[in-house]
């Protein structure tokens, strides 16, 4: 379901405490032809709805004392309940086409990582987990494939997670015991990808060993550069020594 929403926001000061009363209207529609649109506009006073119209129903609803009061009066006048309802038509129906336009059809292709648990001693299963990220939309599917076989048992998944800036991301794990040989695939399928997105695992090395391997090579680089650095300094003291001897 796509919502839109904004709020307008009245504050009013009352001695050392603050009252504060906004209203806020939404849209939510899920699809192009808009043949359900819910438009509805909430009254809310210190976090509490207390007035609402509903396009569904058509007339406002109150929901404390005072807001069934106002709901009455508010339907007992035809010009403002004509001129809310036309909201649905004026607001949700007119900008539905832009929202889709600029943000509700556009896609961010997801990237994939894959990160293993070595398994412990005595013949526990390994843990493969896929992390995919930065995608939109949200509905997205990710499987698991063993030699080209999705694998539908000893697997979990997260929900897909808010990302921030309207992306998201979504992990998803595979118990399994490792095989000679095999090959292990995450497999993604989602909007903005013309065609699956298959990452294979390579069990040729560890995450734990590469994890080592890069710390020796930085390291190794590490030392060269120092060593380099202490050959220039002693050059140029032995330069400056002979020069004082000759002078």
């Amino acid at each position: 379901i796509c919502e839109t929403s904004l709020k307008i926001r009245l504050l009013f000061l009352y001695a050392p405490y603050g009252f504060e009363v906004h209203s806020v209207f939404r849209c939510l529609f899920n699809s192009t032809e808009l043949k359900d649109t819910q438009y509805i506009y909430s009254y809310i006073y210190n976090k509490v709805e207390f007035l609402r119209f509903d396009s569904n129903i058509g007339l406002y609803v109150g929901y404390t004392s005072f807001g069934m009061r106002q709901a009455e009066n508010l339907n007992n006048n035809p010009v403002a309940l004509s001129s809310r309802r036309a909201q649905k038509e004026v607001f949700c129906h007119h900008n539905s086409g832009v929202w889709y336009r600029n943000i509700l059809n556009r896609s961010v292709a997801p990237s994939v990582t894959l990160s293993s648990a070595a398994p412990p001693a005595g013949g526990h299963p390994a843990m493969l987990t896929c992390s995919v990220y930065g995608f939109y939309p949200k509905q997205i599917r990710v499987t698991w494939m063993r030699d080209g076989q999705e694998v539908t048992s000893d697997v979990t998944s997260t929900a897909e997670l808010p990302d921030g800036a309207w992306l998201y991301q979504m992990h998803s794990s595979l118990e399994f015991k490792p095989r000679s040989g095999e090959r292990i695939s995450c497999r993604v399928e989602h909007a903005s990808l013309k065609e699956p997105l298959v990452t294979d695992w390579d069990p040729s090395m560890p995450d734990s060993e590469r994890n080592k391997l890069a710390i020796g090579a930085s390291g190794l680089i590490l030392g060269l550069i120092l060593s380099l650095a202490g050959f220039i300094y002693y050059k140029r003291k032995a330069r400056d020594r002979i020069r004082t001897r000759t002078n």
